[in-house]
This record gives structure tokens, sequence and C-alpha cells, in this order.
């Protein structure tokens, strides 16, 4: 990392690496539901919602990307054990245990809720101690609230598409 680069930063850079890896952890774990969850979902809407898991585990992957890079310009070491992301992580990990197609909306959904916590945090921790942090959090944050929307979205389609049928 360039020297003024760590030098601007207004708060403890080693709180804002933990912050970070806490972020990659979760985001990693993300990436890998979503990738998961677009495998093995079944059930109505199958092929919506796989659709949407796969764009979004694409998305998880990029926000991984940036949050590793600024880790390392910051002159940290992004989480280097796969096995420490359960340590790490804020947001934890549900396996879709059960593939239908709500049960898997509904843990996305709280995994999404839980990113817009993490980034939410972020974002008011660094607005005056880090622009650079503090845009791309808000970058991140924007497409998290996206991902919360597009999954309750489909989550209220397959509702009232049961509902109809059940009529």
């Amino acid at each position: 990392m360039g020297t003024r680069g760590r030098e601007i930063i207004g708060m403890d850079v080693n709180v804002l690496l933990g912050m970070l890896n806490q972020a990659l952890a979760d985001e990693w774990f993300a990436y890998y539901q979503y990738w998961l969850g677009a495998k093995v979902v079944a059930g109505p809407m199958k092929d919506a919602v796989a659709a949407e898991l796969l764009q979004h585990a694409t998305d998880e992957l990029s926000h991984a990307e940036l949050v590793a890079g600024r880790i390392v310009q910051l002159g940290g070491v992004p989480v280097l054990e796969p096995k420490l992301w359960y340590d790490l992580s804020g947001c934890g990990y549900e396996p879709p245990a059960d593939p239908y197609v709500q049960l898997v909306l509904e843990q996305n959904i709280r995994g999404e809720q839980c990113a817009i916590s993490t980034y939410d945090k972020m974002i008011k921790l660094t607005r005056e101690a880090d622009i650079v942090t503090y845009n791309m959090a808000s970058t991140i944050l924007e497409q998290e609230v996206e991902h919360e929307e597009d999954l309750q979205s489909l989550l209220e389609d397959l509702e009232l598409m049961i509902k109809r049928y059940n009529r």
C-alpha cells in the first residue's frame, strides 16, 4: 500500500481491515450459497429463481474482488484460509439442505439483509474516515439492496402463484 494512502485513513486501519476481512468471508459464503442454491433449487419457478441466483453469485464474487482489493490497498492480507471464514463471518452460511424454492429464497433474503446491515455499518464508520472504503461499501450496498428486492419479488410471485393454484 502507498504510505500516503494509509496515512489519510482517519481510523484504526487494523479495525478497518478486520471489518473488511469479515465482509470478505461473508461475500465468499454468499457466492457459494447462491451458486449452490442455483444448482439444487427445486419446485415452481425454479428456472427463474436459478437464473437470479446465478446472477447474484456473479455479483457476490465481484464484491469479494472489491473487498480483497481494498484490503491489499490498505496493506492487509485477505483471509487466506477458507476454514477461517466461519470464524470471521458476520452473516454465516445457510446450506440449502432443503432445496424447495421458497426456502432457498428465504435463506438468501436473510443473507442479503445481513449484508445490508454489514455495509451500512461500514459506511457509517468510514463516511468521514476513509472515502475510498466508503465509496466501495456504498456501491456494494446498492447492489445488496437490489438483491434483496429481487429475491423478495420472486418470493411474492411464488406466493401469489401458490395462492391462486390453491383456490
